[in-house]
């Protein structure tokens, strides 16, 4: 139990080194990832600079037992700049992995590594304009329960989107996890009913 304990501990502080320096919480839930219970926390900027749904903002999902489900963050400090190569994206994956999820590893299967864009909006010139983050994405998945799980490693070279335990159903060929760290499918979910959004948000 001791040993239970010092993980959960070292786990909570890994957790909180995640979190951007500049940023707030401003958004505490109760939610389901495919059916087990998590905590969805969303942070934005304490200067209050392009906040709001589909705005700058890191958000992290853990689960009832403490563990890191997945986080995003989006801000325009990432827009533009030199990718890392697939090599450096892939040692910087494997190190990510290594301190926050190492059961990840014994029965990882990396399927591609290649460029990914991300969309959020930002004012600029006076007006609120798309901008596109491209981090370098290493996909692979775990061959112990065949879920999916992907880290995203930005122009500066951190890690700026993780998700693990993605379920993907091949036939039609969609994602069946929840996309509670995607604020267009959670811009989605609020124009649903009433009835539909408590259900997804319970």
């Amino acid at each position: 139990m001791p040993n239970a304990a010092m993980n959960t501990t070292q786990m909570s502080s890994s957790i909180n080194r995640l979190i951007p320096a500049g940023y707030i919480n401003i958004n505490t839930r109760s939610i389901h990832v495919d059916a087990d219970r998590a905590t969805l926390l969303r942070y934005e900027r304490e200067d209050h600079r392009n906040n709001g749904l589909g705005g700058e903002h890191f958000s992290i999902v853990i689960d009832d037992a403490g563990q890191l489900k997945g986080f995003t963050h989006m801000d325009i400090v990432l827009m533009g700049g030199t990718l890392p190569t697939r090599e450096h994206a892939r040692e910087i994956a494997l190190d990510f992995l290594r301190e926050m999820t190492p059961d990840l590893l014994p029965r990882m299967e990396i399927a591609w590594i290649k460029p990914h864009d991300e969309t959020i909006h930002a004012m600029r010139n006076g007006q609120r304009e798309s901008v596109i983050l491209t981090g370098m994405k290493v996909k692979a998945r775990n061959l112990a329960d065949g879920r999916w799980f992907w880290v995203i490693v930005g122009t500066n070279e951190k890690v700026m989107v993780f998700e693990r335990d993605i379920v993907w159903i091949t036939f039609p060929g969609r994602r069946k996890t929840e996309k509670w760290l995607h604020d267009q499918w959670l811009v989605e979910q609020n124009r649903k009913p009433a009835t539909a959004t408590s259900r997804l948000a319970g």
